[in-house]
């Protein structure tokens, strides 16, 4: 593979759109309907998992497949009609970043535990489409973040070594994905305030100038 080459692999929830008020306003909704419980601060530490994950973690490992499906569906429908109604916007630095990387002609891709679903529906609210060369859902793969399976079956999309990388994300479970696909990690702290990634910034416009370049200087000094 082509060592030169570069890539950066965007999460979408929290890292490019602000979407975190609608998918709890939305986790609300089906609570509400199904009778159960999950509170703020659980949907926070959860933020950027499958909700298979969240909902076996949060109600037990033995709840029935369909019951899942079921709360999930209802969840991210819920979701989508408060995307088509009200809109969605970019976080601050999202556009910068995706139009001067495409600029540069820097491969892009998304690597996402949202559902395709979502994915078509913020790509119907958000002229961002056009910026990804890859799209990657975490529907599409055997396991979601915290596990690598997602941002490395990016990379395959890409054709690129999963060190060729860089991935942006806002959430532990993200972070820890990254790293454990052997991808450079920049972390936005739009959800979580502690991010173990290898560089951190409050939000994607405060992101150095020469930030892909840090990203190949600090790699080369481990």
């Amino acid at each position: 593979m082509n060592q030169q080459k570069k890539a950066v692999i965007w999460d979408l929830d929290g890292t490019l759109i602000d979407s975190a008020a609608y998918h709890w306003e939305a986790w609300q909704f089906v609570m509400a309907a199904g009778n159960f419980s999950l509170s703020y601060d659980d949907y926070v530490a959860d933020f950027g998992k499958r909700n298979a994950e969240i909902l076996r973690g949060r109600l037990g490992e033995n709840l029935p497949d369909e019951t899942i499906h079921r709360i999930s569906l209802a969840k991210e429908e819920k979701y989508r009609e408060l995307v088509r109604t009200r809109g969605l916007e970019l976080l601050p630095g999202a556009a910068f970043w995706l139009e001067k990387l495409k600029l540069k002609n820097l491969l892009q891709a998304l690597g996402t535990s949202a559902p395709r679903g979502n994915i078509d529906a913020v790509f119907a609210a958000l002229d961002v489409e056009r910026f990804f060369d890859a799209v990657m859902s975490s529907e599409e793969v055997e396991r979601g973040k915290p596990f690598p399976d997602v941002f490395l079956a990016a990379a395959q999309k890409l054709k690129l070594d999963p060190a060729d990388c860089i991935v942006v994300e806002d959430a532990p479970a993200g972070i820890e994905a990254a790293r454990s696909a052997g991808m450079f990690a920049v972390g936005v702290r739009t959800t979580h305030p502690d991010l173990e990634a290898d560089l951190v910034v409050e939000s994607l416009d405060l992101l150095p100038e020469d930030w892909i370049k840090m990203t190949k200087e600090k790699r080369n000094t481990k």
